[in-house]
């Protein structure tokens, strides 16, 4: 524990991402990084397109490997987990908000937002009832027997909210949810997210850039060849 007496939810350490392939340079996109990500905060990074910001998500989401360095969040250390404890770590730690929603097309919003629970071992009373009341908060409450089909982009990105916080995550990781909104809907998902953070006491680690989103994390960070700063 440290700033403030809160608890270290993301610790970074070193981070180095390198891509490579026959017959062209290898590429380093993060260059001996690091980071802490405490619990409470409103994270937000920025950086020009290509700077690693996504790349770095992905790494703390389990999605990517790390070529050196480390990656602990709370108990789990990342960059050593076995694919089914990585599994267990996307579900139990994390909630994950994409610029696509990828909502699941045959079914409904309620059981979009239920199945994570449902298939972490929750009963399926327990997942859908938490799952409603969830989809009430971010304002579904008469869409949930739709399919993703029958809503708006703004109310399926309200969805996938509501999916990333069904297991009761310690840190939400956001990358570009606003992406492919029109101005007015981003900026009611915007309201939306930062609004459900806050009631769920959530950590929450966004990438964007959306200058008018990231001026609203508590802390404001940027990446710029593989480094990350904060502004």
């Amino acid at each position: 524990m440290s700033r403030e007496g809160k608890k270290c939810v993301v610790k970074i350490k070193g981070l180095t991402k390198t891509f490579s392939s026959d017959g062209i340079k290898p590429l380093t996109i993060l260059n001996g990084l690091d980071m802490t990500v405490w619990e409470g905060s409103k994270t937000v990074i920025c950086g020009a397109s290509g700077s690693g910001k996504s790349t770095l998500l992905n790494i703390i989401g389990g999605l990517e490997s790390v070529s050196s360095g480390t990656v602990v969040a709370g108990d789990y250390n990342v960059s050593l987990l076995s694919e089914k404890e990585l599994t267990e770590y996307r579900s139990k730690y994390l909630g994950l908000i994409f610029q696509f929603h990828y909502l699941l097309k045959d079914f409904t919003a309620l059981e979009n937002v239920m199945l994570p629970s449902y298939m972490s071992g929750v009963s399926k009373k327990a997942a859908k009832e938490r799952a409603a009341q969830l989809l009430c908060d971010v304002g579904l409450k008469d869409r949930m027997e739709h399919l993703p089909s029958q809503l708006s982009g703004g109310e399926r990105q309200r969805a996938a909210v509501a999916r990333a916080l069904i297991n009761d995550p310690s840190l939400i990781l956001a990358d570009e949810p606003t992406g492919n909104l029109d101005p007015e809907n981003a900026a009611l998902i915007s309201d939306l997210l930062f609004n459900m953070v806050d009631k769920y006491h959530k950590t929450l680690l966004l990438v964007t850039h959306d200058m008018g989103l990231a001026s609203r994390g508590d802390i404001r960070c940027c990446i710029k060849e593989g480094k990350l700063s904060v502004l």
